[in-house]
Parts: C-alpha cells; sequence; structure tokens
C-alpha cells in the first residue's frame, strides 16, 4: 500500500514515515500543498496524509483541488487545530477523516486500516490464500501448511502483492511501485533481493514451490513452472 505524506515539520514527517515504512507501507513525503498535487496527479496513492497547515497552498485547498479533479483517494487531514469548526471545515472539503496533533502511532494506523477498509481496498476476507498458503492481512501472520512463517515487514509487503494476483506476472516495477517509495526502488536489484528472501523461507523448505521467476518479465505465485 502507497501513502503520500504531505507535512511541513520535517521532524513531524520524518517520525510519521518511519512508522508507517516499520508497519510496511510505502511512503512518499513532501512538505508543501503544490508539490502534494503534483504527486498526487503523478503516481496512484492508496491514501493521502494532509496537514492543514502548509506552505504555498494549505491543505484545505489541496483537498478541494485534488476532490475538483475527480481524486478520489482517501484523505487523512492532520493538524494541530481542534476546534470543531476546523473538523467541518476539512470534512466540507472532501477529508474522509481527521486526526489532531499529537497523536499515537498505534491511532494513526488503525485510521488508516479503517480508511483502505472503507476504499475496498482490502478484501472482505482478511486472509489471502494460495495452494497451501495463507496470509493475515489483519493479523500479519503468514503460514505455510501449518508452518507459521517469520518475515521482515517489507517481504510481507511484497508477498501480499504476489499474493493479491496469484497466477498473473508481476513486473519488478509493480512490485516495487505498491512496496517502496521512489528513493528506494530506483535501486533496480532491490526487488529481486526481496523474492530471494521470500524464496529462502516459503519455497526451500517445502518441495512444492510457489514463487516462480518469468524471464525478462518479473514474478509470479504459480503451481506451475514458467515458460
Amino acid at each position: 500500500m502507497r501513502i503520500l505524506l504531505v507535512e511541513d515539520e520535517h521532524k513531524i514527517s520524518a517520525y510519521v514515515k518511519r512508522g508507517l515504512e516499520e508497519a510496511g507501507y510505502a511512503v512518499d513525503a513532501v512538505f508543501n500543498g503544490r508539490d502534494a498535487l503534483d504527486w498526487a496527479e503523478a503516481t496512484t496513492y492508496d491514501l493521502i496524509l494532509l496537514d492543514i497547515l502548509l506552505p504555498v497552498m494549505d491543505g484545505l485547498a489541496v483537498c478541494r483541488e485534488l476532490r475538483g479533479r475527480g481524486d478520489r483517494t482517501p484523505v487523512l487531514m492532520l493538524t494541530a487545530r481542534d476546534a470543531v469548526d476546523d473538523r467541518v471545515n476539512g470534512l466540507d472539503a472532501g477529508a474522509d477523516d481527521y486526526l489532531v496533533k499529537p497523536f499515537a502511532m498505534k491511532e494513526l494506523l488503525a485510521r488508516i486500516r479503517a480508511q483502505t477498509r472503507r476504499a475496498g481496498d482490502q478484501p472482505k476476507s482478511p486472509i489471502l490464500s494460495f495452494a497451501d498458503l495463507r496470509l493475515d492481512t489483519r493479523t500479519r501472520e503468514v503460514r505455510r501448511g501449518d508452518q507459521r512463517i517469520e518475515l521482515a515487514a517489507k517481504e510481507f509487503a511484497v508477498l501480499e502483492c504476489l499474493l493479491r494476483e496469484p497466477e498473473r506476472v508481476l513486473t519488478r516495477t509493480q512490485i516495487a511501485e505498491h512496496v517502496w517509495n521512489y528513493d528506494s526502488f530506483n535501486q533496480s536489484n532491490v526487488v529481486d533481493v526481496y523474492i530471494r528472501n521470500l524464496r529462502r523461507k516459503l519455497d526451500d523448505p517445502f518441495e512444492q514451490k510457489l514463487i516462480h521467476t518469468v524471464r525478462g518479465v518479473g514474478y509470479r505465485l504459480s503451481l506451475h513452472e514458467s515458460d
């Protein structure tokens, strides 16, 4: 899942970005309203975290512009303003939710999960499965057969990406765009490194291999070897 974080206070931005990435999200951070609009137009995001008090163009104006463009990406407002009128103004501008600073990372993550459920980003069941492989998006537990598999946050995110479209060949770029920010996925072999890690944990101990390379294209989950 990919998030655009729009926050002009660099310390807060770094704190939130780190917390979200540790939870397995891909995060792009910008620091003013105009850049927010430019990035939202250039890239598809699953959610936008938008501060109200921004330079160049405030968050309310950004949200109105997004909605005016027909962009329905869920917007979660982040602000120090706690007055009822401020909350109403944010919602009237098109925001989907409103979180007042300071906030706990645990609450922010819960709000994000709620918004993605409402947007239909999550499947009806929290369980993604293929063959004897199961991934629980709610508890972040992964099992192959009766064996529990421990995955790092980014390994989990790559596997989730593959499990959402089993049998479909996904390019390295398609996987990277859903798991890393731009700075990370510009490293050409980053997806290959994480695929190797997943194979070591999910395929090597088992006779049936599930993760297959499609030469010159990318990767897919399948019960059959790629041609």
